[in-house]
Parts: structure tokens; C-alpha cells; sequence
């Protein structure tokens, strides 16, 4: 539904700006993806910047 998928019907996910890891949107989405544990670890750098 609205997802990017291949001929096969699989989703086709976007890599990690980071680590190259799959992440958990698919390639049409916009702007920079991360994998849930560059998520996480931008999310603490970001609560520790006050």
C-alpha cells in the first residue's frame, strides 16, 4: 500500500546513511534514512546536546 516494491511484491528498503545496514523505510522515502540503531544513537547524541 503505497510502499516500493519489486516485481516480486517485496518491499525494497533504503540503507543506512551511516552503517549501509537496511533500514526499516523503503527507498522512495525522502531525506536521510538510519538503521534503528543509528536512530538510537543519534537520538542520544541529540538529548545529550541540551
Amino acid at each position: 500500500m503505497g510502499d516500493e516494491t519489486t516485481g516480486t511484491g517485496t518491499v525494497v528498503y533504503a540503507d543506512c546513511v551511516h552503517c549501509a545496514e537496511p533500514t526499516e523505510y523503503p527507498e522512495s522515502v525522502k531525506g536521510i534514512t538510519l538503521c534503528p540503531v543509528c536512530e538510537w544513537h543519534e537520538a542520544q547524541r541529540n538529548a545529550c546536546s541540551g
